[in-house]
């Protein structure tokens, strides 16, 4: 069981900033990264060594999230009784959304690789080590290939350089 523990210390953090990243809820993925570990604990036995223990978490993780997904739009909407911050101003926000809305749209026209490097690294805030790590990658890969990404934003998706 020292052994566990030793894993949790390693790698709680990485798992939680993955979560983190997906589900833009701290709480959430607080509780999520419980369950992951839980999980991991259980089905300690079907580990079989053929990837790093941090992808093998966050692989629990992410399908600990898209079962979280599922079972809340099988249970509706959820309740919009959360109250929201009010923007400075009706034309600031606005502006603010619209500009956010298309950077997603932007960043969803990336390759499938490409557009979860960005998640993680701007949503998520992992170092590139821990991207290339959750993504069975090195660091280096996860580096270029969220420059390259960052380079094609800014050039506005055409992938011309400057």
């Amino acid at each position: 069981m020292d052994d566990m523990e030793q894993i949790y210390q390693q790698h709680a953090q990485t798992v939680y900033k993955f979560l983190l990243s997906q589900t833009h809820d701290q709480d959430l993925a607080e509780e999520l990264t419980q369950e992951t570990f839980y999980q991991a604990v259980r089905s300690i036995g079907r580990f079989d060594g053929s990837c790093k223990v941090s992808v093998w978490l966050c692989q629990i993780a992410k399908h600990l999230w898209y079962q979280h997904l599922r079972k809340h739009r099988r249970e509706g909407p959820m309740p919009e009784d959360i109250p929201e911050v009010p923007a400075p101003s009706a034309e600031a926000g606005l502006l603010e959304r619209e500009g956010r809305l298309d950077l997603l749209r932007q960043i969803h026209t990336l390759p499938p690789d490409a557009r979860e490097v960005v998640y993680l690294r701007a949503f998520g805030g992992l170092s590139f080590r821990e991207i290339g790590d959750v993504l069975g990658k090195t660091e280096t890969w996860a580096r270029v290939t969220f420059y390259r990404s960052k380079e094609k934003l800014r050039n506005g998706g055409t992938g011309d350089e400057k």
